[in-house]
Order: structure tokens, then sequence, then C-alpha cells
């Protein structure tokens, strides 16, 4: 049992008190929430004034200034681009990492135990060294220009494969054997009795999926450079790069690219 914290600015017994926790809970907000609005509001001025002036907030509150910016941008398709990659890696995401999961926690074939240690191995690996690899073996299948690597990625997550075993161990055997008995397959067993009972992990993998998938920026923009099906990460780096842009306008593209994980998490 972890002891008490004795000494520092809060201690354990100061929490008891409930204006040490809003006051507490109102510091952590503001630190959480303070990035975002600066940025939000840095997009409403122009370029004199944000490069002059220090000050919070801006002067006028132009929003004609961001339909400028989202013209220039054209991100429209690019916002519905990555829906359908968020998408595809989210359902890729809980299938296939749920189905090795499945195997490992409750089929549990022989040698289960030796893939089981070489995922949770895996996981000391840094994700930047499969890059090269990866890449070289999509140029080879042909699949460049298309959403098919970026969901299959996000398919062989080692984190994701460990949480659900996690959960799938906590599983009661007595459901499965009940469909088992009922002639239930494998296939059938996981999808319609395990995956019912895995809401909770499923939801937590989904939203760790939505928040990768979406800021994602060097797989996609290796796979999907120059073509139409940029991702609004990849539209962002082109259009720094492609033209002469100011820091507000960018600010401003910044400002677009947060609104999906913000709505997601508030």
């Amino acid at each position: 049992m972890a002891k008490a914290q004795r000494t520092g600015v809060i201690r354990d017994y100061d929490m008891h008190s409930a204006s040490v926790r809003v006051g507490y809970g109102f510091i952590m907000t503001v630190i959480a929430v303070f990035p975002i609005i600066w940025v939000v509001l840095a997009g409403f001025k122009d370029l004199k004034e944000f490069m002059s002036s220090v000050k919070l907030l801006p002067e006028v509150f132009d929003f004609s200034l961001f339909a400028k910016t989202w013209s220039q941008l054209g991100i429209a398709q690019n916002y519905l681009n990555s829906l359908i990659s968020v998408a595809g890696s989210v359902v890729c995401a809980i299938v296939f990492n749920g189905l090795l999961g499945y195997g490992l926690a409750i089929l549990k074939p022989k040698g289960y135990g030796i893939v089981k240690k070489l995922v949770m191995l895996s996981l000391l690996l840094p994700t930047t060294i499969s890059i090269v690899p990866l890449f070289m073996n999509i140029q080879k299948l042909n699949l460049g220009g298309s959403f098919v690597p970026l969901w299959l990625s996000y398919g062989a997550n080692a984190m994701y494969v460990i949480l659900f075993v996690q959960f799938f161990e906590s599983l009661p055997t007595s459901i499965i054997e009940a469909g088992r008995i009922d002639g239930c397959t494998q296939l059938q067993t996981f999808f319609y009795i395990v995956l019912p009972l895995s809401k909770p992990i499923c939801s937590v993998i989904a939203i760790f999926a939505i928040n990768a998938a979406w800021s994602d920026f060097l797989l996609p923009y290796l796979v999907l450079r120059g073509s139409a099906l940029q991702t609004v990460m990849v539209r962002l780096f082109v259009f720094s790069t492609e033209q002469t842009v100011n820091a507000d306008t960018m600010m401003r593209s910044v400002v677009f690219s947060m609104i999906p994980p913000i709505i997601l998490f508030f």
C-alpha cells in the first residue's frame, strides 16, 4: 500500500479539503485549456497584430480571416479523407488486434506463450525503425496512394493487443463455454460473445486509434503524398511548403486541425 505524501506543495491530506480540490482542478484545467484558447484567439489576429501585440485578446474578432484561410487551404476534402482514414483505422485496430488478443488470452494454441512474449518484446522497439521496411513492402504490393496501408498499420499494434489480452483474461469462461456448447465457431464466439462483452476496452482502443490516426503525419505523408487522398495533417504540411504562408494564416490552419479532437474529448 502506497504511503501518503507528507511533504510538497499539496499533500494527500490537503486533498480532503473541498477548496483545495477545486483550486487544484482549476489550475490543472487552465494549464490544459490555455494553449488551445491562445491558438484560437491568435487566429483572429492579422499578421501585423500577431507579430507586434502581446495581448491575449485580439482587437477585433474577424471571422472572415478564418473563412479566407479555409478557402486557401481547400481543406474540406482533406477532412473527409481523414475521417475515412480514422474510421478504417478504428475498425482494424479493434478487429485484428482483438483477434490476436482472443487467441492469446482464450484459445491459447500451442506456442501462444512465445507469441505473447514476442508481442511484449516489440513494445521495446521504436515505431520509427519499422517505417523503412514498411514503406518498401507497401511499394512492392502497389498499395501506395490508398488508405489500406494506414488501416492495416493500426491492425498490428502491440499495445492494443496487450490491452485486449488483459481484458479478455478477466472475462468469465462459463459464458464462452456456453457459446461453444450451443455450437458457435471460434469466430462466432469472438464476434457474438466476446466483443459485445468487451465494449469498455473497445472504447479505449477506439479513442487511442482515433487520436493516433488523426494526428499521424509520417506514414500518411509517405503513402498519400501527391494523391487526392491527403489527410488534414499532410495537407497542412504541403500548404506550408508550397507557398509563402504567414504565421497568422498557419495558426488558423492549426485551429482547423484541432476541431475534431476537441469535439471528441469534450
